[in-house]
């Protein structure tokens, strides 16, 4: 028998450029499989730190990356009590967003990296406040959002941003046509599409470009 129990959880997040009078955009990153945010907050030193916040969330669940035991990662979820565990992840990124101040800030920008992109369209789609933008990067959008989540999206979000590696290793020709699909049902043709030269890999280059036009 299976059962369930609550209890007080504590998490850390990252900030790199703290949030100021100058703020344009506040990033809210949700980094990868296998990554710590003290790492994956690296990739954002190019941004103009007088205009760009960012925050970078960590994600709940910790392991050895080999069998030497020397380097850590993280995951946000499985497919074992997937449901769960979002839940679990929504509330520790709605607290982190009340603790800065910035729960319904219009000037949020929602990036998630491979398996962060799960987790920031999932938050999108129950979070009832307009963003300045979602960039989903090298990642799959989850199967269950659907045509309501499209019409939420669009009342909420200003712009919407896809990156995929023209040489990543995870994507084949059936993810490309499932991708596909899922962006023009979310988000129809409003949705910018890029194809950077590179693997599976945060595209550093083209985010500092993205930001200088939000």
């Amino acid at each position: 028998m299976v059962k369930t129990v609550h209890y007080e959880h504590q998490n850390t997040y990252e900030i790199l450029n703290p949030i100021t009078p100058q703020t344009e955009n506040i990033w809210v990153c949700f980094h990868g499989l296998g990554y710590l945010a003290s790492f994956f907050k690296r990739y954002f030193t190019g941004l103009d730190a007088s205009t760009n916040a960012v925050v970078v969330l960590q994600a709940p669940s910790k392991f050895y990356l080999s069998s030497d035991f020397k380097h850590v990662g993280a995951s946000w979820l499985t497919r074992v009590d997937t449901a769960q565990e979002m839940g679990n992840n929504l509330r520790y990124i709605k607290a982190v967003l009340k603790q800065e101040s910035i729960y319904g800030d219009r000037r949020l920008v929602l990036l998630g990296y491979s398996q962060g992109v799960s987790i920031a369209t999932r938050f999108l789609a129950q979070y009832h406040h307009d963003i300045k933008a979602l960039i989903m990067h090298s990642g799959s959008i989850p199967a269950e959002l659907d045509e309501q989540t499209a019409l939420h999206f669009k009342n909420h979000c200003n712009r919407f941003i896809h990156i995929v590696g023209l040489r990543d290793a995870y994507v084949n020709g059936e993810v490309v046509a499932r991708e596909k699909n899922k962006i023009a049902m979310l988000f129809g043709t409003a949705c910018e599409v890029h194809s950077p030269d590179i693997t599976h890999e945060v595209a550093v280059t083209l985010l500092a470009e993205i930001a200088q036009t939000l």
